[in-house]
């Protein structure tokens, strides 16, 4: 398989919104698009049913609908359903852990809850962010109104070590640091 940019697609507007940033960051990147839906009792195949009664069709039409809103977006890009019969956080867990032959980055649309909301909510992305093995990228779907834009020299990227222990930092957070500045 071509190394792909992966996203969750449950159908909710932070996963369409995740799915039309997946679909610029692989085009820029010249992979192929892989829609990721998973649900967790399939249905077996119907043999000749209507839609109204296959119970995969919900499945197969979100993917199907999401795939054309892209594919018109992005003609030239090659994009792929993939239906994971699995729970939405095993199955994003294990895209977010295979080789980056197979997957570069997961993306997932993240509705911003609070600690106490995820928890109840049952949020996937906390989980998939905290194991991942690959890169993933939380997209919401709407910006929150959080005062106003950063000025044009205030770009802060961090770099996490998940999996050592934590670091003391130095550097006081009202600090103000220059372009190219490193935290210590």
């Amino acid at each position: 398989m071509q190394p792909a940019v992966t996203v969750g697609l449950d159908g909710s507007p932070e996963s369409l919104a995740a799915a039309r940033w997946a679909a610029d960051e692989a085009e820029k990147r010249k992979l192929t698009l892989r829609l990721l839906h998973a649900w967790p009792l399939p249905a077996p195949e119907p043999t000749r049913v209507p839609a109204e009664v296959d119970q995969n069709y919900r499945a197969r039409r979100l993917v199907r609908t999401a795939r054309a809103e892209l594919q018109a977006r992005h003609p030239g890009l090659s994009i792929v359903g993939n239906l994971v019969a699995d729970g939405a956080r095993n199955a994003l867990l294990q895209a977010a852990s295979e080789s980056e032959s197979e997957s570069e980055m997961t993306v997932l649309g993240s509705r911003g809850l609070e600690r106490v909301e995820s928890y109840f909510l049952g949020d996937v992305s906390v989980p998939v962010v905290a194991r991942a093995e690959r890169p993933v990228v939380l997209v919401r779907a709407e910006p929150r109104d959080q005062g106003p834009p950063p000025a044009p020299a205030s770009r802060v990227v961090v770099a996490l070590k998940l999996h050592e222990p934590p670091m003391p930092c130095s550097t006081p957070p009202s600090t103000p640091l220059r372009p190219g500045a490193l935290l210590s």
